[in-house]
């Protein structure tokens, strides 16, 4: 897979555009800040003028956030948290709030898969994935609920997957029954909570990424032909994806600018979930 850089190189198409000022003043939670996605939405969001607090399950990973955050000139709140740990995250989150005054944006991005084809998964892989994948936005959500009620409204932005909108088959050992079971879950927990936050102007909508360049997809890539080949032609645009691309669509949602939105699920995938491929026309 080209690497960001090397997309930029052939036309520079990956997302861009105004940041500065967007989040001013704005206090933003986000889980699994440690690498790929979250990292690059809370450095994206710190230059549009948020407080950004992170946390991440990956001591290592948060080290490497925290030197790449000094490198660029941006401050982070970082805390090693296990977001589906009910007690740590409720420490967590009440902590920023009182450190900052408030919480304005919580952007649930944590998240961990087990892969096996369905009749060869176990309970502890299928249950395990839930937990990381359902747990991890049920319990940053619940504790960070009324900070938000008392800022009087807000957005929570939950990180789900096209494989929540499809079905993917099996290649080369991979299967995902559990990856699509915990982001219909977020899907649908989304809805749910938009129906809920409505009262208070907490707004919750979803964004489901498709095929995105990322250390972890990168790393499945390089040593899985078959990965290769299920991820790549997914798109109708002639790239894979980048965490910018899904960090884009994150800052929006987090912005001022989307204020009549919530309950919505957006694929960021290049079109890939529009496409049917060409067995229709044979």
């Amino acid at each position: 897979m080209a690497n960001e850089k090397e997309n930029a190189g052939t036309g520079d198409r990956t997302s861009r555009g105004p940041v500065e000022g967007r989040l001013a003043g704005k206090v933003v939670l986000v889980t699994g800040v440690g690498g790929g996605q979250g990292r690059e939405i809370a450095l994206l969001f710190a230059r549009a003028g948020a407080i950004v607090a992170g946390c991440d399950i990956n001591a290592d990973r948060l080290s490497g956030m925290k030197e790449l955050a000094r490198e660029r000139g941006i401050t982070v709140d970082l805390a090693l948290v296990d977001a589906s740990d009910e007690t740590e995250v409720r420490s967590w989150v009440d902590g920023v709030a009182a450190r900052h005054g408030g919480i304005d944006i919580l952007y649930n991005n944590g998240a961990g898969v087990h892969f096996a084809p369905f009749a060869e998964m176990t309970m502890e892989q299928w249950h395990e994935t839930l937990r990381m994948e359902l747990d991890a936005v049920f319990v940053p959500s619940q504790a960070t609920w009324r900070h938000l009620i008392a800022r009087g409204g807000g957005s929570i932005i939950n990180i789900a997957s096209i494989s929540g909108m499809r079905g993917t088959e099996v290649l080369g050992g991979i299967g995902a029954a559990a990856h699509a079971a915990g982001k219909s879950g977020v899907i649908g927990l989304t809805r749910q909570l938009a129906a809920e936050g409505a009262p208070h102007w907490i707004r919750v909508n979803a964004i489901s990424p498709g095929s995105i360049s990322t250390p972890a997809s990168d790393a499945m890539m390089a040593t899985s032909p078959d990965a290769r080949r299920m991820l790549d032609g997914k798109s109708l645009l002639a790239r894979f994806g980048y965490s910018i691309d899904v960090a884009y669509a994150g800052l929006f949602l987090a912005s001022d600018e989307s204020t009549f939105i919530t309950g919505a699920n957006f694929p960021v995938d290049g079109g890939g979930t529009a496409k049917v491929g060409a067995s229709l026309l044979r």
